[in-house]
């Protein structure tokens, strides 16, 4: 027993200096994003945590990481989605029905463009391997790194390939965090706050920085980006499956392995709690106190995801899967605000 309890509690230690190290790099961006003139500015405290996170994880972390990395991970993929699984209580159902059959069309069309974009033009064009393309493709369509590792099992991808894709999607994800801000002014005559929402759910890559976005421009924009993007995400098991179908199709005969198949429960959870706060059975002061927790762990999520995004993450994808997913990223700018627009214009 006294053997377990140790082991228990190194097992849980391992994960203490890279919460610690997220949260405060949390702290310091939660304290900026109150100082009025930086939050006039456009720098929210998701974006200021990505920002200070890329800075710490491009000078310091590279010396701590051996020790910070367990709990940077941790935050990076778990409590985002605690993170998004509260959002739901920002949420009510009828604000996902307004999102409705329109929202869903443009993520169907978004994501079926994209990927099979991505699929010509990386084995065509930039003479990439099936794998290689398959993963920016799927990272670029659905929701970033985790839709690229949650494809690799079903591909069967080798480490340096999910490597190089994960790159492509966090640099150019996280150059959208700050494009679509910005472009919400010129284009504002053609979108409104949540229809801008919508645009940016179904376009930019990881579910953070969705969220990172929205909160830049308003509350309705973030409300709508998220629920959109999470009806992308939900996507991800149909489009696994499907595949699956494919790689076994291309598979030489007599090869019957089955792949695994990842389902984004955390998606499912988060429309949960959305349906169960439409119902508004608990007290305004706990549904706040759940609000200002959920804006913590996504801060913390998001200050991992800047200290694990290095430079050298440039110099180990290459020119071509570059390239290529800078080609995916001005569709899902241009293509995706057009499939955006005209979906909206035929369902008005």
């Amino acid at each position: 027993m006294t053997t377990l309890t140790l082991q228990h509690q190194h097992s849980v230690w391992r994960y203490i200096p890279g919460l610690a190290l997220s949260a405060l790099v949390t702290g310091f961006a939660l304290w900026g994003g109150s100082i009025p003139a930086v939050a006039e500015a456009g720098f929210s405290a998701l974006t200021l945590a990505i920002l200070l996170g890329m800075v710490v994880g491009n000078t310091v972390y590279p010396h701590i990481y051996k020790p910070c990395d367990g709990g940077v991970i941790f935050a990076k993929q778990h409590l985002l989605r605690l993170g998004i699984i509260l959002y739901g209580f920002r949420l009510t159902f009828a604000q996902i029905a307004d999102v409705g059959v329109s929202g869903i069309a443009i993520d169907v069309l978004t994501l079926t463009s994209t990927f099979l974009l991505a699929c010509f033009v990386g084995q065509k064009v930039f003479g990439l391997d099936k794998q290689t393309s398959w993963l920016i493709g799927a990272g670029s369509s659905i929701c970033g790194a985790a839709a690229v590792l949650a494809t690799e099992p079903v591909v069967k991808a080798e480490s340096s390939k999910v490597t190089v894709a994960v790159a492509t999607v966090v640099i150019f994800g996280t150059l959208a965090i700050f494009l679509y801000p910005a472009m919400y002014p010129l284009v504002a005559h053609w979108f409104s706050p949540e229809t801008y929402g919508i645009y940016i759910g179904s376009t930019m890559h990881e579910v953070a920085q969705v969220v990172a976005a929205g909160h830049a421009i308003s509350p309705e924009a973030e409300n709508a980006a998220v629920i959109a993007k999470m009806l992308r995400v939900m996507m991800l098991a149909p489009f696994l499956l499907i595949l699956a179908a494919r790689v076994k199709q291309l598979a030489p005969a007599g090869n019957g392995e089955k792949s695994k198949i990842t389902i984004p429960w955390f998606a499912l959870l988060f429309i949960v709690v959305a349906v169960f706060n439409s119902f508004h059975l608990l007290p305004k002061a706990v549904v706040d106190m759940l609000v200002t927790l959920d804006t913590v762990l996504l801060a913390m999520a998001m200050a991992a995801l800047g200290l694990t995004t290095h430079v050298s993450a440039l110099k180990k994808a290459g020119a071509k899967p570059l390239l290529m997913a800078l080609l995916l990223f001005v569709w899902l700018i241009v293509g995706g605000g057009a499939i955006n627009l005209a979906v909206h214009s035929l369902m008005a």
